[in-house]
């Protein structure tokens, strides 16, 4: 089983949109705060270079923003 992170914030509408993907998909994964976990924060800034969320992580794969597309062909899934 691949290692899902997302780094969020709780107004953003296209972090929703990808846990609302990886839960219709039953993928599990980890959820990073970035509103408020400023260790993080600052962890998902010097991993990707974004201040934007989300970003997610299929194991050492990045994507950024809500790519449904490449989400699914990391993870193997339709």
């Amino acid at each position: 089983m691949k290692k899902v992170s997302i780094y969020t914030t709780p107004t953003c509408g296209y972090c929703k949109m990808a846990k609302d993907f990886f839960t219709e998909k039953g993928v599990a994964y980890d959820e990073y705060n970035v509103g408020t976990d400023l260790e993080k924060r600052k962890e998902m800034i010097e991993k990707s270079g974004q201040m934007g969320v989300p970003v997610i992580f299929v194991d050492n794969d990045m994507v950024i923003g809500f790519d449904k597309a490449k989400l699914a062909s990391l993870l193997g899934i339709a």
